[in-house]
């Protein structure tokens, strides 16, 4: 990450909540020159780089992630995809018999660049998914992304149970989904109580 494209990516970070370089400042608790283009250079002419803690702060304060910045700083604006509670996934009438959004009660999400994939974005509840994902967590889904044995996927079975799980041998009669939290038994599932599985692409931790 080069200077210039560090201080550019603070100047997007505000221009993206509506604030002016010093107004991020003094909205994160600093100095309100503390991102001023005067303190991007020092007297001798040499880059003055922003500090690790000044970011934090900034970051923190918008409610940004690492993430965020390093799509601004890199030129990739990222994505929104449309976002649902975990919970609510079990429900009738969110997901086409592929596993694609449908209907009302989506919010979005901005996540980095992934590619042209179709794409939309579960928020984890409860613990079922930890040490991996935890509550508050967002995940993103790409139903149309092929699967390996191996990948990290959600499962929704036709009774409407929805689950984050790693994916290991499948049969032509059985799937087995693998916990991520050691606290949950392995399931072995029949393949034809599957209603869809999509590959986990990129997770807010």
């Amino acid at each position: 990450m080069r200077h210039a494209e560090l201080w550019k990516a603070v100047d997007q970070l505000a221009e993206r909540h509506g604030l002016s370089p010093s107004g991020l400042a003094r909205r994160a608790g600093l100095d309100a020159t503390a991102f001023n283009k005067s303190k991007r250079v020092a007297t001798d002419g040499s880059p003055r780089w922003l500090s690790t803690e000044s970011l934090m702060k900034a970051l923190g304060a918008v409610g940004a992630s690492l993430e965020d910045f390093a799509a601004l700083a890199e030129g990739r604006q990222g994505h929104t995809a449309p976002l649902l509670g975990f919970a609510k996934a079990g429900n009738d009438g969110y997901f086409d018999d592929a596993g694609f959004p449908v209907g009302n009660g989506w919010e979005e999400v901005r996540f980095p660049g992934l590619g042209n994939e179709a794409v939309y974005a579960l928020e984890i509840t409860g613990d079922s998914m930890e040490p991996v994902y935890r509550h508050g967590d967002r995940i993103v889904i790409a139903p149309g992304a092929p699967i390996r044995r191996g990948d990290r996927v959600v499962a929704r079975t036709r009774d409407g149970e929805v689950l984050a799980k790693v994916l290991g041998r499948q049969t032509e009669r059985t799937v087995e989904l693998l916990s991520l939290n050691p606290a949950y038994e392995p399931r072995e599932l029949p393949r034809a109580n599957v209603a869809w599985m999509a590959r986990i692409l990129w997770a807010s931790q």
